[in-house]
C-alpha cells in the first residue's frame, strides 16, 4: 500500500484574541495519497479552510497549533521552523484562495507574479523563469497568454485571475495543489472551466488534490474521496460514491436534503437545519451537532462519538466510511433517509395572476468606455467615444405574483438588468413600465414613490450596509427618507420586519459584522421589504451561502410570497436555485435575451445552444451523473466589440453563415410561451401533438 503524501493526526488549533480562545480544530486526522484528491465540505466556520491553512503554516493572527501532527513527504510542517515552512509554500506544496484578486498584487504585471515562485524556489535566470510562466498561462487555458503576462489583475476578468491564481501555483510543478473554494463566486461556465482544468492537470503533473469547498455539486465528481467536517471535527468521511449514495451522519444528510435538485417538488419547502453552527469558544459536551440534531437522544448530549465504521474494534482505515454519529441513517439502498426532514407543504399558495407589473420593451443600454476615472472617452474606429453594449433590445414581461429567473453567465448584463428594473439607470432606449406607468416618463416625486414599489436585494448584503450603522438605523433609514410613520411607527415597523425574517429583535442593537452570512442576508431582505413593495429585484441573493443557509433564505422568499403576494425578478448563475424558486425563465448572452418561457419547458427542454451549454455544464450532486452534451468553451466576446449577427455565433458549434450575417427574431417555434433567439432552436423543445 502506497504510504501517504500528507497525513495528518489528531490536529488541533486553537486561535487567541479579544480575551477569549477559538478551539478552530479539535483532533482531526486525514491521510491522503500521491495523486489522490479528497473534497473537505461543511458550513462555513466548520474548520475546511483552517485545516488548509494549517497544512502550509498560514494560520491567523493568533493561530497555533496546539497537538497533532502534520506529516508531509516525511517532515512535520506542524513541528517545523519557519525556514523549513517558506521552502514547502509555493513549491512542493502550491495553494489557490478563494478571492484571487485580494491574493494577487495589484502593483505587479501577472508575468512578475506568475515568475516569482520560480525564481524563488528554482535556481532559474529571469528569462527562464519568464518563458516558463508564460507556458504555464498557456497551459491553464489562459488566451493570448504573451499580451495577459504584460497586463494587471484589474484589467482581467473574474475566470482569468482565477486562472492566473492556479498558474502561481502550479509553475513550481508541486506535489500536492490545495484550492480552497476556487470556484465560489464563479459563474456555472467559468466554474466548470477552471474545474476541468484542475482535473486536466492533476492527472498530468500526478498531483495530489485538496478541494475545499461547501459545494457538494462541486465535489461529486472532482475528488476520490471526501471528509464533512462540523465543528472543527471530521463528522464523516468517505469515498465520494458511497457517501453521495448513503450518507450516515445526521448532519450529513442534513446537508443533502437542503439541496434544491433533491426537493421533491417545486411546491414542498427545502428542508433545514435549525439553528447556528456551535460556537467553538468553549469544547461542547457531547455531539456537536446535538443542539441541531431531530434525532438526538440523551447520549449524544453526554458523550461525544468516535469516528467509527459500525464495527467493533481498530480504528476504521482511511479508505472506509467512517462517521461520528450514535444514531447514523440506514445504509439501505434505495431509501430516502431526508424525507422526515423536510417540512411539509404550505396550506397557502402563491397568487399569480396574468395582470403585468414589470414590462420592458425593446430596452438598451450602452455605456461609455473610458481609458480611466480621469482620462477622456476613448475613441472608437469611427472616432466617437467607443461604448459598451450592456443590454441590447431586451423585452420581457413579469406578471403580478410571479418569480422570474434571469440566468446567464458573468458580464451577460443580468446585473445591468436589475438597475434598470429598479429605476437606478435610465435605459439608453426602450421603455420600461412598472404597474402600467412608464418610469423614463415621471416626475421626480413620482420616481420617488416609485421607488416604494420597487427595492433591489444585493448579491454581497454586508457591502450593501453602512457598517458605522446599528441594524436599527439601517432598517429605519428608508422609512426615514421617505416620510413614513413617527419614530414609534417606525420602531414598530422595524420590530415587525425582525420578526418576519426570522431575527431577534435585539437585533437592532447590533452592527452589521456582529452577524453571519445568512443572518445579513435576511437583513437585507428585511430592508427591501421596509417600504412594503410590490416588486423585489434579488441580484445572485444566495450565491455565496452554504447550501443549509441557502435553503433558509429560499424558503423565507417563498413564505413571504405567498404572505405578501410579492413578485420577484430573481437573478442567479446556479441553476438549481432557478429551477426550484422560478415560475419563468430568462436566459442572457451578452446583453441579449436569447431563450424566454416557463421554467419547466425552458430547463428541461431548452431550445437555445447557449441554454443547453448551461446545463450541460452545471454541476449535478451525483457522482454518476454526467454532461448531456459538449459544455461550453472559451471566453466570451466583449460587449464593446459584439459580435455581428447572432452575438453567441463565436462560441455555437451550430452557426453558419447566416447566424454572422443576420441577428436571429424572437419566435415561438413549438410552443406557446417558450420563445428563443435562434436560425436553429434545438428540436427537443418539439411538444407532441397526440
Amino acid at each position: 500500500m502506497t504510504d501517504p503524501l500528507l497525513r495528518i493526526e489528531d490536529l488541533h488549533v486553537e486561535i487567541a484574541g479579544r480575551g477569549r480562545t477559538v478551539h478552530a480544530l479539535d483532533g482531526i486526522d486525514l491521510d491522503l495519497a500521491p495523486g489522490e484528491s479528497l473534497g473537505i465540505v461543511g458550513e462555513s466556520g466548520c474548520g475546511k479552510t483552517m485545516t488548509a491553512l494549517s497544512v502550509l503554516g498560514l494560520l491567523p493572527p493568533g493561530g497555533t497549533i496546539t497537538g497533532g501532527r502534520i506529516r508531509f513527504d516525511g517532515t512535520d510542517l506542524a513541528a517545523a521552523p519557519e525556514p523549513v515552512l517558506r521552502g514547502v509554500r509555493g513549491n512542493t506544496v502550491g495553494m489557490v484562495f478563494q478571492d484571487p484578486l485580494t491574493s494577487l498584487n495589484p502593483t505587479l504585471t501577472i508575468g512578475a507574479q506568475v515568475a516569482e515562485p520560480l525564481l524563488l524556489h528554482r535556481k532559474v535566470s529571469r528569462a527562464e523563469a519568464w518563458a516558463k510562466a508564460a507556458e504555464t498561462l498557456r497551459l491553464v487555458g489562459m488566451p493570448r497568454p504573451a499580451e495577459r503576462m504584460k497586463n494587471y489583475p484589474h484589467q482581467l476578468s473574474g475566470g482569468m485571475r482565477q486562472r492566473v491564481a492556479i498558474a502561481m501555483a502550479l509553475a513550481p510543478e508541486p506535489r500536492l495543489l490545495i484550492a480552497d473554494e476556487p470556484t465560489t463566486a464563479l459563474d456555472v461556465t467559468t466554474q466548470h472551466q477552471i474545474l476541468e482544468l484542475i482535473d486536466e492537470l492533476r492527472a498530468r503533473l500526478g498531483m495530489a488534490l485538496i478541494l475545499v469547498t461547501h459545494d457538494l455539486g462541486v465535489i461529486a465528481r472532482r475528488v476520490d474521496r471526501v471528509a464533512v467536517m462540523y465543528g472543527g471535527r471530521i463528522a464523516e468521511r468517505a469515498p465520494v460514491g458511497p457517501l453521495f449514495a448513503t450518507p450516515r451522519h445526521r448532519y450529513t444528510q442534513a446537508l443533502f436534503a437542503a439541496l434544491p435538485e433533491r426537493a421533491p417538488d417545486a411546491a414542498r419547502p427545502l428542508a433545514t437545519i435549525p439553528g447556528l453552527p456551535p460556537s467553538l469558544a468553549t469544547r461542547p459536551t457531547g455531539c456537536r451537532f446535538a443542539p441541531r440534531c431531530g434525532f438526538a437522544t440523551d447520549v449524544c448530549r453526554a458523550a461525544e462519538p468516535e469516528l467509527t465504521d459500525g464495527r467493533a474494534g481498530a480504528a476504521p482505515a482511511a479508505t472506509a466510511h467512517a462517521f461520528a454519529c450514535f444514531h447514523p441513517t440506514g445504509p439501505a439502498a434505495g431509501a430516502d433517509p431526508a424525507a422526515e426532514l423536510r417540512p411539509p407543504v404550505p396550506a397557502a399558495t402563491p397568487v399569480r395572476t396574468e395582470e403585468p407589473l414589470l414590462r420592458l420593451a425593446d430596452v438598451s443600454k450602452t455605456y461609455a468606455l473610458h481609458d480611466g476615472p480621469f482620462a477622456r472617452r476613448k475613441p472608437g474606429r469611427s472616432g466617437r467615444a467607443a461604448q459598451v453594449s450592456a443590454v441590447a433590445g431586451i423585452s420581457l414581461t413579469v406578471r403580478r405574483g410571479e418569480t422570474f429567473g434571469i440566468v446567464g453567465e458573468s458580464g451577460s448584463g443580468k446585473s445591468t438588468l436589475a438597475r434598470l428594473a429598479v429605476g437606478l439607470e435610465a435605459p439608453t432606449g426602450g421603455t420600461i413600465r412598472f404597474a402600467g406607468r412608464d418610469i423614463g416618463r415621471l416626475t421626480r416625486r413620482e420616481l420617488r414613490a416609485h421607488r416604494r414599489e420597487v427595492q433591489l436585494m444585493f448579491q454581497d448584503s454586508y457591502a450593501a450596509m453602512d457598517p458605522r450603522m446599528r441594524v436599527g438605523a439601517v432598517l429605519r433609514e428608508p422609512l426615514v427618507i421617505q416620510g413614513t410613520g413617527g419614530a414609534a411607527d417606525q420602531r414598530r415597523r422595524i420590530a415587525g420586519l425582525l420578526d418576519e425574517v426570522g431575527l431577534p429583535r435585539g437585533a437592532v442593537d447590533r452592527y452589521p459584522h456582529e452577524f453571519s452570512g445568512g443572518q445579513r442576508q435576511r437583513l437585507g431582505l428585511a430592508r427591501a421589504l421596509a417600504l412594503a413593495p410590490s416588486l423585489v429585484v434579488a441580484d445572485e441573493p444566495v450565491s455565496a451561502l452554504d447550501v443549509s443557509v441557502q435553503a433558509q433564505i429560499l424558503n423565507l422568499l417563498r413564505e413571504l410570497q405567498r404572505e405578501k403576494g410579492l413578485t420577484y425578478l430573481f437573478i442567479s448563475h446556479d441553476l438549481a436555485v432557478v429551477r426550484y424558486v422560478a415560475d419563468t425563465v430568462g436566459v442572457m448572452y451578452l446583453g441579449k435575451l436569447v431563450e424566454t418561457g416557463p421554467a419547466e419547458l425552458v430547463l428541461a427542454r431548452p431550445l437555445h445552444p447557449y441554454t443547453r451549454a448551461l446545463l450541460d455544464t452545471a454541476n449535478a450532486p451525483d457522482p454518476d451523473a454526467g454532461p448531456a452534451g459538449a459544455p461550453l468553451h472559451g471566453e466570451a466576446p466583449s460587449a464593446a466589440a459584439p459580435p455581428s449577427g447572432c452575438r453567441f455565433r463565436t462560441r455555437c458549434p451550430a452557426a453558419t453563415g447566416l447566424c454572422a450575417t443576420t441577428e436571429p427574431p424572437v419566435a415561438e417555434p413549438y410552443t406557446p410561451g417558450h420563445q428563443v433567439a435562434c436560425h436553429f432552436p434545438a428540436t427537443a423543445g418539439r411538444v407532441s401533438s397526440g
